[in-house]
């Protein structure tokens, strides 16, 4: 499972730190930052069970930032016609 969240951290040093804080609280996930990206991406990976989003937000919080889950947005015209008719 995998969860992207938008946020406001804009370095790498601040993003190094987040992610190490992500991994001690959340032993079986993986965190990476994509600062390049204009809504400086912040991807959380967990094997097997769902990522706590929630938790993840409040982590992000304490740590003087911002996080919100970057929503999925499907263009119907990206679907394939099958899917369309199900």
């Amino acid at each position: 499972m995998v969860e992207v969240f938008k946020t406001t951290v804009d370095n790498h040093v601040q993003a190094f730190k987040l992610s190490e804080a992500i991994h001690r609280a959340f032993p079986g996930c993986r965190a990476n930052f994509d600062l390049d990206d204009c809504d400086r991406i912040l991807r959380v990976e967990s094997h097997g069970s769902r990522v706590n989003a929630c938790a993840v937000i409040h982590l992000i919080i304490s740590h003087g930032c911002f996080a919100e889950v970057l929503k999925d947005e499907v263009n119907p015209a990206d679907v394939s016609p099958n899917l369309q008719k199900a």
